[in-house]
């Protein structure tokens, strides 16, 4: 059997193709895979060094407004559609599996106009630009969330596959505390804003020192790995103190380490975040990210809101102030939070990669 995958421009439509073809090459390593990728997206580099054979085309998005860009935009997905063609009809795939991005539009039009059978996956509660328009002549949809069935004439809930290598990883872990100069008798809570950081999250961490400082529980805040000096500056330049109880540091290389450890995670709402939290039964206090397209972090927190796994803060909200109350909601009543993750889990594929894998040869 061969399996072209394609999606790419974020981790979150990439890591869900990655998790997939991880699982399938355990349960029979007779399968081919090829992934077809953007010539400038974090694919370009992250695929490669899976191990996984990649190919790419040159495209690029639409301008959300009237402009000139636009007639580049169509001349590069036709380009793109031309290039995906050939390199189709070279390896010969059985199916097409697009994660979304724009550079599975072409990939997967490609291979309709070739009549070869091909899949999505939608990750986020709202349809993305290209799954919408790929959605007419696609054999199976996958979705991550409940919520994104309204999209489709039919989908199967798959969860996100990048939750059941988590899963996974999680029986393993072996993290200790001590390696942060934190308690492994405390409550913990996890605080970050992705690998980059958001800005707006730091600050408002900065602001609630003094309070975490005096709380019966400890908190490890990832600040993003740009921004991790900055942090330090102002924490100098306002003479705060952090306490014992704290622990402030760039980045979590092992965070599949961590994450099955802490009481409660907070941070953005994007979609392989939530797959790995409620995978793992994790309360989360979100606070999703207003510059994503059709604001669907906000849509994202608002399903985990509705389903009792989450507390939400919109972004023009956060202060200081406003994320202490929340994070004191829930450290300081172990009740709630316990119930919480029980919505969580709820809400949690841990076999996601396996379903998605058997809708993929449903399609065939």
């Amino acid at each position: 059997m061969k399996v072209v995958f394609s999606g790419g421009g974020t981790g979150g439509h990439i890591y869900p193709a990655l998790a997939t073809i991880d699982e399938w090459s355990k349960q029979d390593s007779s399968v081919e895979f090829l992934y077809i990728g953007g010539e400038r997206g974090l694919e370009k580099e992250i695929v490669p060094a899976a191990g996984i054979y990649f190919e790419s085309v040159k495209i690029q998005g639409f301008v959300r407004s009237l402009s000139l860009d636009n007639f580049k935009t169509v001349y590069l997905f036709l380009k793109a559609v031309t290039k995906a063609k050939k390199l189709l009809k070279a390896f010969q795939p059985d199916v097409v599996v697009g994660t979304g991005g724009y550079v599975a539009g072409p990939v997967l039009y490609a291979a309709q106009l070739l009549k070869i059978p091909t899949v999505i996956h939608e990750q986020n509660s709202v349809i993305g630009v290209t799954n919408k328009f790929l959605k007419r002549k696609v054999s199976k949809v996958g979705i991550a969330f409940p919520a994104a069935e309204q999209f489709f004439d039919t989908a199967t809930l798959v969860g996100n596959p990048r939750a059941q290598q988590v899963v996974t990883g999680s029986l393993n872990s072996k993290f200790n505390f001590d390696e942060l100069n934190l308690s492994n008798d405390l409550p913990t809570v996890l605080v970050f804003g992705g690998s980059q950081g958001a800005p707006k999250i730091n600050q408002a961490m900065v602001e609630a020192l003094p309070a975490f400082n005096e709380q019966d529980y400890q908190i490890i805040f990832a600040t993003g790995k740009n921004r991790f000096q900055q942090v330090q500056d102002q924490i100098m330049s306002e003479k705060l103190t952090v306490k014992h109880n704290i622990k402030i540091v760039p980045y979590i290389a092992n965070m599949q380490d961590l994450m099955p450890r802490v009481d409660l995670v907070i941070g953005r709402s994007g979609a392989t975040s939530l797959a790995e939290q409620t995978a793992l039964g994790k309360p989360m206090i979100l606070i999703p990210s207003p510059y994503v397209t059709n604001d669907h972090q906000t849509k994202n927190a608002q399903s985990m809101v509705d389903a009792g796994a989450a507390l939400m803060i919109l972004e023009n909200e956060l202060t200081g102030g406003t994320l202490v109350n929340k994070v004191n909601q829930l450290m300081l009543n172990k009740d709630q939070r316990k119930i919480m993750a029980q919505h969580a889990k709820e809400l949690g594929v841990t076999d996601s990669a396996d379903q998605f894998i058997t809708l993929i040869k449903s399609a065939i």
